[in-house]
């Protein structure tokens, strides 16, 4: 009965934010309606199984998302109220139960609106393994969130790991391509998505591959379970204030702040190596050697040229591995510096100094993101010109940093992390990359990264510098978000601001 009540508080919690609801029913329908056919023809591409059998797919991929991401907060964004109630008295065990059963109904609504998408797209030809298997998806990305919110406190990080696992189930997962690999059969869906879709394994040993999609569901609760349990009673440190002074000691105050904060985190500088490295090169194991024909300018002229899907793959896995990155170290950088900041600017530190400061961290950070990401490119693909490709590649990084900063204080921490990840995948993933969308569309040109985007085909396909026009529309996205993130930062760390109450914050 206890857990019951902690449950219908938390869910209260939880929609107290309606953004939060919203996207729990906008996310999955955005995800399955639009996507759904662009996976079908990325996994035909691939070689995978492509058609009906990957758009059933993106209903689970879809819940498991939402799921994973909220269930990362509910677990990571109120550890030390959690362990507050734990040392008043009520076991670990029945708050952790709480938790993991507002994260199954999370679940159950992202599924819910996921296998409603899915109806109203293709219909369900097969009901039972379509809501089972969606429903599956979702616990496990539940248990998933709840196991990283455990051990992961920096939410850039945690929401980093959940992303990379689910981007790796998606885009290297059985219905990719890649049924065959061996080792890829440890991802955590891998047999839910082998039998949601009715593609025997072969390899599924005496249990098949429904008893081991159960047993992978099983196993994640129970692990998410014990670790979240022990967690409770772990105590953490708490960041340390920024100082004032003059204007020139708060430019240096803030700045030796802003990257304590970042050297403070080390998992962060490590996953900007490991996300790059693996999308990159995933993008090159799994992509077939197969000729893509599309125009590019070339002396001021439309031609139609043919190159290796291999390499329009590589490029694609570049560009949207610093965009993905650069959003969320933007959005994090701002919201996790948001009640320090306010607190600051109360004591007489200028905000401008702690916006300078705090732009310096996301400047290094998509810097680094950049390098890796472009030494990695190197080693599988050679630039037609190098610096016009790494300052697109900057462009990009610098963009979506800006953007992460600007719909941190607008959307709070989930939402902000739904729209830092949804933006990126259909804007550089989807529409600008040549392997899906051969030719720029009218939406296209509309989007934060189409300068960015153009700039980088031609620096890596072509001889010469064609791009003027989307380098300029680049460059005013980049004025644009600059001062749009000004003036969102000044508002919200401004004197005499009230911030939210803490229990209102703890969902945002």
């Amino acid at each position: 009965m206890t857990a019951l009540v902690f449950t219908r508080r938390f869910l209260t919690g939880y929609i107290r934010n309606p953004f939060n609801l919203f996207l729990l029913a906008i996310v999955p329908t955005i995800f399955v309606l639009v996507t759904g056919g662009t996976f079908a023809k990325a996994a035909e591409l691939l070689g995978g199984t492509g058609g009906p059998a990957v758009e059933t797919a993106t209903a689970g991929w879809a819940a498991a998302f939402l799921a994973g991401i909220a269930m990362y907060f509910q677990a990571a964004a109120a550890r030390d109220t959690d362990r507050r109630v734990v040392i008043a008295g009520l076991p670990a065990g029945r708050l952790t139960l709480a938790r993991l059963l507002t994260g199954g109904c999370l679940a159950l609504l992202a599924s819910t609106t996921a296998l409603v998408a899915l109806a109203l797209r293709t219909g369900i030809d097969d009901p039972v393994r379509a809501i089972a298997g969606t429903l599956m998806f979702a616990v496990i990305y539940v248990a998933i969130g709840s196991l990283v919110g455990s051990l992961v406190s920096s939410p850039v990080n945690g929401t980093v790991i959940v992303l990379f696992v689910w981007i790796a189930e998606v885009f290297f997962g059985p219905t990719m391509g890649t049924v065959d690999q061996g080792a890829l059969r440890v991802l955590p869906t891998h047999f839910v998505t082998l039998w949601m879709v009715d593609l025997p394994s072969g390899h599924s040993g005496g249990i098949g591959d429904l008893g081991w999609a159960l047993t992978a569901t099983i196993v994640a609760i129970v692990v998410a379970w014990a670790l979240a349990a022990a967690r409770a009673r772990i105590a953490h440190r708490r960041a340390q204030r920024l100082q004032p002074g003059s204007i020139l000691d708060q430019v240096a105050a803030a700045s030796r702040a802003a990257w304590r904060d970042a050297r403070r985190n080390p998992t962060l500088w490590a996953l900007f190596v490991v996300v790059p490295v693996v999308f990159i090169l995933g993008a090159y194991a799994v992509t077939p050697d197969k000729p893509l024909t599309f125009e590019v300018v070339e002396g001021g002229r439309r031609i139609a040229q043919t190159y290796s899907q291999i390499d329009v793959h590589v490029l694609t896995g570049a560009s949207a591995a610093v965009a993905y990155l650069a959003a969320l170290v933007g959005l994090f950088t701002v919201l996790d510096s948001g009640d320090g900041d306010r607190r600051a600017a109360l004591t007489g530190l200028r905000p401008t100094v702690l916006l300078s400061a705090r732009l310096g961290v996301i400047a290094l950070a998509v810097l680094v993101i950049t390098a890796v990401s472009l030494a990695t490119t190197a080693l599988v693909f050679d630039a037609a010109r190098w610096p016009t490709f790494a300052a697109a590649m900057i462009l990009i990084a610098i963009t979506y940093g800006l953007i992460g900063a600007l719909i941190g204080p607008i959307f709070g921490r989930v939402g902000g992390v739904f729209v830092a990840f949804l933006l990126p995948f259909l804007d550089i993933g989807i529409l600008q990359g040549p392997l899906l969308t051969p030719e720029p569309t009218a939406l296209s040109r509309s989007l934060p990264g189409y300068g960015g985007g153009r700039v980088l085909l031609d620096g890596a396909l072509t001889q010469g510098f064609d791009e003027v026009g989307p380098l300029l529309t680049g460059l005013g996205w980049l004025a644009a978000l600059a001062l749009a993130v000004v003036l969102t930062y000044r508002r919200s760390t401004r004197p005499g601001r009230v911030p939210r109450p803490a229990s209102a914050q703890a969902w945002t």
